[in-house]
Order: C-alpha cells, then sequence, then structure tokens
C-alpha cells in the first residue's frame, strides 16, 4: 500500500504525519527539525512513500536537500497554496497543518516549488551579504552628514575614497564632535573593507563562470546583474517558455497605446 507523508517545519520541531492511499493516518510524531532526525522516522521498511510534502520556508532547502540525498520522494510544495487549502481546518496548530498537507499529497493538490541548487544559494548569499555591508556603509555616511547638518557643517559633493578626509576637516577644531565622528568612520571604513572582499569573490566567481563571462559582454549588464541573473534562474531547462523566466525575474507583461506587449520591470540585485 503506498503512503504519503507531510512535513509541518517550525524552528525547533517539525511535526509528521504519514496517511496511507485510502487517507488513513497511520503515523503522527513530533521530531527535531534536522535532516537526519527526518529520515530516521520517514525511512522505514514498513512505509511505501509515494511523495513527501514539505512547504516551501526559510528551512525549506536545507531540509529539502537532506531529504533528497537519502533517497526520499520529497517535494516542496507552494505555500499561499498550501495556506488556501489549510485555511477550511477549524483549529489551527502543527498537528492539523501536517494532517492537511498529507491529505494534500495523496489527493495530488498541490503545487511544486523549484529547489535552488547549493550552487545558486551559495550565490544569493554572497550577494545578499554583500548589498547587506554596502547599505550599512552608505547608511552610516548618510548618518554622518545628517548629525554634522545640525551644527552648520555641510559635507557636500565629494568621492568615497575622500568622505573621510573631508569629515576630519570639518571636524578638526571642533574637539567633542571630532571625537563622536571617529567611532563611525571607522565603523564605515571596517565595513567598505569588508565589502571589497565580498566583491572581489564576486568578481572572482563571475570571471570562472562562462554563462557570466558572456552576459556581461551585453551592454549595461556588470558582475552583479550577471551573478544576480543566473543564481535567480539556476536551472534554465525548468522553464518551458520565455514568458515563465519573465515571471521569475519580477518582469511583467504590460500592453502600450497601441496595443502591443512591452516589458515592464527590473532585476533585483540582491
Amino acid at each position: 500500500m503506498k503512503h504519503y507523508c507531510a512535513l509541518d517545519v517550525s524552528v525547533k520541531e517539525t511535526a509528521v504525519c504519514i496517511v496511507d492511499e485510502t487517507g488513513k493516518i497511520c503515523r503522527e510524531s513530533k521530531v527535531a527539525t534536522h535532516p537526519e532526525d527526518l529520515i530516521s522516522v520517514i525511512k522505514d521498511s514498513k512505509w511505501q512513500i509515494e511523495r513527501i510534502g514539505l512547504e516551501a520556508g526559510p528551512l525549506s532547502q536545507w531540509l529539502y536537500e537532506g531529504l533528497a540525498k537519502a533517497g526520499l520522494p520529497v517535494i516542496c510544495i507552494e505555500t499561499r497554496h498550501a495556506k488556501a487549502f489549510l485555511k477550511a481546518q477549524p483549529n489551527k496548530t502543527d498537528r492539523n497543518d501536517a494532517r492537511g498537507m498529507a491529505q494534500m499529497m495523496r489527493v495530488n493538490l498541490y503545487r511544486p516549488v523549484h529547489v535552488k541548487t547549493l550552487t545558486s544559494q551559495k550565490h544569493r548569499a554572497l550577494l545578499t551579504a554583500r548589498k547587506l555591508l554596502q547599505e550599512k556603509a552608505i547608511a552610516i555616511a548618510n548618518d554622518i552628514r545628517g548629525l554634522l547638518r545640525n551644527f552648520g557643517l555641510k559635507v557636500g559633493l565629494v568621492g568615497k575614497i575622500k568622505f573621510e578626509e573631508r569629515i576630519n576637516e570639518l571636524v578638526e577644531d571642533r574637539p567633542d564632535l571630532h571625537d563622536i565622528m571617529q567611532p563611525l568612520l571607522a565603523a564605515r571604513k571596517l565595513l567598505r573593507a569588508e565589502f571589497t572582499k565580498l566583491h572581489k569573490k564576486v568578481l572572482d566567481l563571475v570571471r570562472e563562470d562562462e554563462v557570466c563571462r558572456r552576459l556581461t559582454t551585453i551592454p549595461g549588464v556588470g558582475p552583479v546583474v550577471a551573478l544576480t541573473y543566473t543564481a535567480t534562474i539556476d536551472i534554465p531547462g525548468r522553464f518551458a517558455h520565455s514568458k515563465a523566466v519573465g515571471s521569475v525575474l519580477g518582469l511583467t507583461p504590460k500592453l502600450n497605446e497601441s496595443g502591443e506587449s512591452k516589458r515592464v520591470g527590473r532585476v533585483s540585485c540582491c
């Protein structure tokens, strides 16, 4: 007899529900949220697991990879579709959610979600960390400008390299402000140094990747956009047509005044 399993994941524990092909609940339990613990429960000779449902979320990529490596038929399902199905349940608990998702897997009523490869996940993490450091450094620089403006000191147009020199010049005759600015300048300098390290990693990855190198030959496409594009697309073969690629990149079709279709939107670099 075939069996179907669902996992309702939380940070510490995951609710597991296994049902047979008639919908009867065969096993329910709560397991520590770790691939090895889940495998020990699910991978049992008495279960003929046909499908395992795992709702997309922060931990889904890690758990999906662990279960897939163990040879289990795990499927990551679309969150909004799962919530719409589970909304009909009177009491929302982890146990009831696991039961509902198990029935979804049994009747084949779910929408699968592509789980990115480990390489793409690492590239996305690198791009996100790079952008975070960049934004924090810019935020500190803007805060320094705002603080000095309160005292009538205007930084003006100055490049990133000469920014620190300009600030020291403005507070040179004001020891109290000088003492306040130095920790902020030191923090900005450290953030920019670490940002430079991550940016170099991005450049190295693009230099070694053939697809990224070809993308950078397009006018206006730099290393960051090229790596973001490849990390977002991941496996091109998963798209049936080009319109699906546009939806993933946040490009939506829109008709102009003449009735012709055009693309609007942009690629996010994080």
